[in-house]
């Protein structure tokens, strides 16, 4: 039996990833009067702030100086902190926060391993921060993912080994993440190359604890 849950946060316990992708794509109009296709937002999620301009950046084909991309990344984040204020629990996803009482019930403890910076007020807005045992600081993670660091790092934070837990995610870059972490994978999405994760669900609606113990234990 698995005791510890290690969650990614967008698209995973509320879609905020939309929200990203959308002050994204405000930020390159104001300043490259430039539109961003649909399908770069997956290259866009699961991973960093930096990283994801870094994409972008590379999309547009424009290079920025550092003080540039500074001002970028925080003008950014201003944009979508602004939208954040409308988030409420009606934001959770469907299914998420019955799965999250169903493993607090069965004493497992949950760790929040997301690349956002955010993550602290989004469960305050979701009011879902006291069901946490632990936060991952991504800013204080080596490495972003695809490596495993922060999900190594969220276990370490609830006193236990990636083996002894399940991570959740919904993008390939945070699939990679948990596989090489040697967490036991859960993918939640359409995406084909979610596939390969040890347990992979269509939506969150499916996630259930009776699911993934099943999986778990085969």
């Amino acid at each position: 039996m698995f005791k510890g849950a290690l969650f990614d946060l967008d698209g995973v316990i509320a879609d905020t990833s939309t929200l990203h992708f959308e002050a994204w794509k405000k930020l390159t109009d104001n300043y490259f009067s430039a539109k961003l296709p649909s399908d770069l937002e997956e290259k866009t999620k699961g991973v960093s702030r930096a990283d994801s301009l870094k994409v972008i950046l590379n999309y547009l084909e424009v290079s920025v100086s550092e003080n540039m991309f500074q001002q970028l990344l925080f003008e950014k984040n201003e944009q979508y902190k602004e939208s954040l204020k409308q988030l409420s629990p009606d934001n959770i996803l469907p299914g998420v926060a019955t799965f999250i009482s169903e493993l607090k019930q069965q004493k497992v403890k949950l760790a929040l391993a997301s690349s956002s910076l955010n993550g602290p007020l989004i469960l305050e807005k979701l009011t879902l921060a006291e069901k946490f045992d632990a936060i991952v600081d991504p800013s204080k993670v080596e490495n972003g993912k695809p490596a495993p660091d922060i999900f190594i790092a969220a276990a370490q934070s609830l006193n236990l080994q990636p083996s002894e837990c399940i991570g959740i995610e919904d993008s390939i870059a945070g699939l990679k993440a948990i596989k090489e972490s040697g967490a036991f994978s859960v993918a939640i999405g359409t995406n084909s190359d979610l596939k390969t994760a040890d347990l992979h669900l269509s939506t969150t609606a499916e996630l259930t604890f009776a699911a993934v113990r099943t999986a778990y234990h085969q």
